[in-house]
C-alpha cells in the first residue's frame, strides 16, 4: 500500500494532501464541540450551528490551498513548514469566530479556540506519518544502496546528509565531527561520533565511503584530512569549499570516484556463462584468503552460483570478519551456509580438519603474500605461505578426495626477479606436480596480471595521492603491467574450477599491456583535474618517477611459452600446459625450503630459489627487461 502511494504522480501526490487537510476540517471541528460539551456525540447542538461546519468547511479547503500545504514536501519538513500551517491554523480559527458572531450562532465562540489546536496538531502528524513511511520504505530499500559516513555536521554536512536520503547510490549512516560538544547528540536523524573511533565505525557499520562536508575548511586542512582518511579502507570524497563554489573556482569534481573499468585500455572480458553455475550449485566451496580482495570478491560472486556452503578461511580476524558479515545476510537469503574460520594455509591440522568438518568438494586457494617490496624483505616467511602453505593446502584436498583446487597465481611468475613472484612459480610447480599423483581431484591454476583496486594496487595509491594533491609516483617512465578488474579476477578463478582437466594454467586474454604512467595520466585526468608540466610547471598534480623497487621488473609476461596455449570454450580464456619438474625435483625443492625456514636461512633459500626457479634473476641495479 505504502509503495503503491508513493508511486504517485507528484500531483496526484498534492492532491491528496489537499483532500486530507480539507477533510480534518469537518472532523475536528466535530472533535471540538465533542471536548467543549464533554460528549462523545454532541448531536442536538451541532444540528444548531450546522452553518459554521459548510462555511468551515469551504472554507478551510481555500485556506489550505492559499498557504500552499499541500505542496509542503516531506523530506523538507522543517521549521518553515510548520509555521505555514500555524498560520492557516490561526486564519482558520479566526474565521470560524467571526462566522459565530455573524451567524449569532448558539455554540459557544471559544469552539473554534479548541478546533484550531486540534487542526494544528492533526496536519503535522499526517506530514510526521508520510515522512517517516517514506523512511521506512527507503531502510528497507538501502541494501543495495552503500552506506556513508559524513565528515562534519554543520550546515553542509547536514544539506548532505537530506541530498543523499533521496539518492539511490548511498546512504548517510552517522555523523563524525572534530566539535567534542556534538559527540552524541541526533542531528538531522544521525548520530555525531569522535572522529577518532572512526575505524571502529567502517568496520562495524561496513561504511564503503567517507565523504568530507566541511566547505568552510581550508585547503591545507582538507589535504590533511584526506590524508589521515586514506588509512581507511574506504573511498574518501570531499565537497568543494564555499569559496570555490562562489568564484566558480571548481575544475574538478570533487566527489567523481575514477572507475577502474575507465582504466582497463580495453572492453571489459564478458565472463557470465553457464558453466560457472552448474561447476558450483551444491557444492561445498572453501576459500582460503577469503579477507582479501581477491578472496572477498569471490566469495561475493559464489554466493550468486547457489553452492550449498561457503568456507571462509582467513588468519586476519577482521579481515574474515568483513567478509563474513558482508555476505551472510546475502547467503542466507538464497538458502547458502556460510561458515567463517580463523587459521593458516600453513597449518596442516587445521586446514585438514576444516576440510573434513564441512565436506569440502572445491577449493579456491587465494591465500599469498603478494606485496612485491614486502616479500622481498621478508622471503622466508613469503616461501613459508606461498609455497608450503599451498602444499599444505593440496596434500589435504589429495588426501579429502575433493572435486577440485584452483590456486591463484600471478603473472610475477612467469620468469621472476623477485621472491614474491619466485615463490608464485614453485606453488604452481607444486600443483603441477600432486596433480601427476591424484586421480579424483583436478589441480589447476590461474595467472592474473596486475588487479585493479586490490589492495596494494595502483588504483587506491594513486588516487590518495590525487586527493592529497599530489606528487603521483612512478618507479620508470617505462613500465608495464597487465590490468584487469576484481570481479574480472575472481570470474577467471571460478570459471577455471568449471573448465579445469588438471595440471593446467588458465589466464586471460587481456589485450595489450599498459604503461604505468599513462595510467597516472589517465587517472588524474579522471579526477578532473591535469597533470603539472615539469617544465612549465602549470596543471595540479605533478608525476614523480621514483625509480625501480628492488625485485621490479619492466614488464610481466603471462606465459613461460606461448607455444603450450591450448584453446577453452571461452574465446577470451587461454589454457596453458607448460613443462613441469618430475616428483623427485619438486619434493627436493620443497625440502630445502623447510630447512631454510627452520634455520632462518634467508641467503639459503635465495641460492636455493636461483638455481632451481626456472628463468629466476635477480634484479641488482640494473634495468633489466626479461
Amino acid at each position: 500500500m505504502l509503495n503503491r502511494l508513493l508511486a504517485l504522480s507528484r500531483p496526484q501526490k498534492r492532491f491528496a494532501f489537499w483532500a486530507v487537510d480539507s477533510l480534518l476540517v469537518p472532523i475536528l471541528l466535530y472533535g471540538a464541540f465533542a471536548l467543549r460539551y464533554g460528549e462523545v456525540a454532541p448531536l442536538s447542538s451541532i444540528q444548531k450551528s450546522w452553518p459554521l461546519f459548510v462555511l468551515m468547511t469551504a472554507t478551510g479547503a481555500g485556506v489550505v490551498y492559499l498557504f500552499r500545504l499541500p505542496l509542503i514536501k516531506l523530506h523538507t519538513f522543517e521549521h518553515r513548514a510548520v509555521l505555514q500551517i500555524g498560520m492557516a491554523t490561526i486564519l482558520l480559527s479566526l474565521l470560524g469566530i467571526l462566522y459565530s458572531y455573524a451567524l449569532s450562532l448558539p455554540a459557544p465562540r471559544s469552539i473554534p479556540l479548541v478546533f484550531g489546536p486540534l487542526f494544528f496538531l492533526a496536519v503535522v502528524t499526517v506530514r510526521l506519518a508520510g515522512l517517516y513511511s517514506v523512511v521506512f520504505i527507503s531502510e528497507r530499500r538501502s541494501e543495495k544502496r552503500a552506506p556513508v559516513i559524513i565528515y562534519g555536521a554543520g550546515s553542509g554536512g547536514i544539506q548532505m546528509a537530506a541530498a543523499l536520503r533521496q539518492s539511490r547510490e548511498a546512504r548517510p549512516v552517522l555523523f563524525v565531527d572534530d566539535n567534542p560538544a556534538l559527540h552524541g547528540l541526533m542531528i538531522s536523524g544521525l548520530l555525531v561520533r569522535d572522529p577518532s573511533k572512526l575505524s571502529k565505525l567502517v568496520s562495524t557499520h561496513g561504511i564503503e565511503r567517507v565523504l568530507v562536508a566541511i566547505p568552510s575548511i581550508s585547503q591545507e586542512r582538507q589535504k590533511a584530512l584526506v590524508r589521515k582518511l586514506s588509512n581507511l579502507p574506504v573511498e574518501v570524497q570531499v565537497l568543494p569549499s564555499y569559496v570555490d563554489m562562489m568564484a566558480g573556482n571548481l575544475k574538478w569534481d570533487p566527489l567523481r570516484p575514477v572507475s577502474p573499468d575507465k582504466l582497463l585500455g580495453r572492453d571489459k572480458v564478458a565472463l557470465d556463462t553457464p558453466e560457472i553455475t552448474r561447476a558450483y550449485a551444491g557444492r561445498v566451496v572453501m576459500v582460503t584468503g577469503a579477507g582479501g580482495s581477491i578472496g572477498a570478491e569471490l566469495c561475493r560472486q559464489l554466493v550468486e552460483c547457489q553452492p550449498s556452503q561457503i568456507v571462509l578461511f582467513e588468519q586476519g580476524e577482521f579481515a574474515l570478519y568483513s567478509i563474513d558479515r558482508e555476505i551472510r545476510a546475502r547467503a542466507r537469503e538464497k538458502g547458502i551456509t556460510v561458515n567463517a574460520y580463523l587459521g593458516s594455509v600453513t597449518n596442516k591440522n587445521r586446514v585438514k580438519t576444516v576440510i573434513d568438518n564441512a565436506s569440502v568438494d572445491i577449493i579456491l586457494h587465494a591465500a599469498a603474500y603478494k606485496h612485491v617490496p614486502l616479500v622481498e624483505d621478508n622471503e622466508l616467511e613469503g616461501a613459508r605461505n606461498n609455497v608450503l602453505g599451498t602444499q599444505v593446502v593440496a596434500e589435504s584436498a589429495q588426501q579429502a578426495g575433493i572435486e577440485r583446487m584452483i590456486l591463484v597465481s600471478t603473472d610475477k611468475a612467469v620468469r621472476p626477479t623477485n621472491i614474491m613472484g619466485a615463490t608464485k612459480r614453485l606453488a604452481e610447480l607444486v600443483i603441477q606436480d600432486i596433480q601427476t599423483r591424484s586421480d579424483n581431484t583436478k589441480f589447476s591454476m590461474v595467472r592474473f596480471g596486475n588487479v585493479l583496486g586490490s589492495s596494494g594496487s595502483v588504483l587506491p595509491l594513486f588516487q590518495a595521492q590525487i586527493e592529497s594533491g599530489g606528487p603521483v609516483t612512478v618507479t620508470h617512465k617505462e613500465v608495464t603491467r597487465f590490468f584487469m578488474t576484481i570481479p574480472e579476477a575472481a570470474r577467471l578463478v571460478l570459471l577455471a574450477g568449471a573448465y579445469a582437466t588438471g595440471g593446467d594454467a588458465f589466464v586471460l586474454d587481456m589485450g595489450k599491456p599498459q604503461k604505468i604512467i599513462d595510467i597516472a595520466r589517465q587517472m588524474i585526468t579522471l579526477s578532473g583535474r591535469s597533470v603539472k608540466d615539469e617544465t612549465t610547471g602549470e596543471g595540479d598534480i605533478a608525476i614523480e618517477i621514483t625509480g625501480l623497487r628492488p625485485g621490479e621488473k619492466l614488464y610481466e609476461e603471462l606465459l613461460i611459452d606461448n607455444a603450450s596455449l591450448v584453446g577453452t570454450p571461452h574465446p577470451k580464456i587461454l589454457r596453458a600446459e607448460e613443462q613441469k619438474l618430475s616428483q623427485l625435483e619438486v619434493a627436493g625443492i620443497v625440502r630445502e625450503i623447510h630447512a631454510c625456514v627452520e634455520a632462518g636461512d634467508a641467503v639459503r633459500l635465495r641460492k636455493m630459489i636461483e638455481t632451481r626457479v626456472d628463468g629466476y634473476h635477480r634484479r641488482d641495479g640494473a634495468i633489466t627487461a626479461t
